[in-house]
């Protein structure tokens, strides 16, 4: 992965209540990720401002001129959400950075790879640009759960063949970004020289309950990795 460079800019107008919060996020995010960042804050004082530059509320974000969301729109002077939020989300940001960033070796990491990584890693091979390796491993690396393997078949990705690996079976030089997926657990720890990540997901696997309740911590887990891993290609 080179050293692209790269200009992540907050646009915001006077008053935005969510402004310095989003100011700051960005601000301990993109040194974190890519030390060559250039973080700017741009305030929008008129309608015709936003206009031209196509301002789409504040707080907004932009990583070398394109929306953290993949918006676009005329431009007005208004409040923007995310999800129902004045600020972003940390990993929003995150995966627009590394969108930038142009990744080639892609590792996610959890405990067992059983469950979390093994769904991400079926869903970013689906999605990655071609050139672009996926794996996934864990700590301690059990065997693939049968409720992964049957929601992932809802979305029409067969991953019945997968293997759980350690971490020790992946290649570390071909790695330049490794995204972690624990939450309650301890992560794993990878010692290639690489970009990192952390989306802390809650383990379906260490859900309780009826088929149905155990199947839906599945089903809750694989769209919110879909709707992340999307975002560093499609955002």
């Amino acid at each position: 992965m080179q050293e692209h460079p790269i200009l992540v800019e907050v646009l915001v107008f006077e008053g935005c209540p969510h402004a310095d919060e989003t100011v700051a996020l960005v601000g301990r995010v993109a040194p974190h990720l890519a030390p060559q960042a250039e973080v700017r804050r741009i305030e929008v004082d008129t309608r015709e401002r936003a206009s031209e530059i196509g301002f789409l509320g504040s707080p907004s974000v932009r990583v070398n001129g394109r929306d953290i969301e993949g918006r676009t729109g005329e431009g007005s002077l208004s409040c923007r959400t995310y999800d129902g939020a004045g600020v972003p989300p940390e990993w929003m940001v995150e995966a627009a950075i590394a969108r930038a960033l142009e990744p080639k070796g892609i590792l996610f990491l959890c405990v067992a790879n059983s469950a979390r990584s093994q769904m991400a890693e079926a869903i970013a091979r689906s999605l990655a640009p071609s050139g672009v390796k996926v794996w996934s491993a864990g700590s301690r690396p059990t065997s693939v759960r049968p409720e992964a393997v049957l929601v992932m078949r809802e979305i029409g990705i067969d991953i019945a063949n997968h293997v759980s690996k350690g971490v020790s079976d992946i290649t570390a030089g071909e790695v330049d970004m490794v995204i972690t997926l624990c939450a309650e657990e301890e992560c794993p720890v990878f010692l290639g020289k690489s970009v990192r990540l952390h989306w802390a997901l809650r383990d379906p696997a260490a859900v309780e309950g009826s088929d149905e309740e155990r199947v839906g911590a599945f089903q809750r887990a694989r769209d919110e990795l879909r709707k992340r891993i999307v975002m560093l290609w499609r955002g």
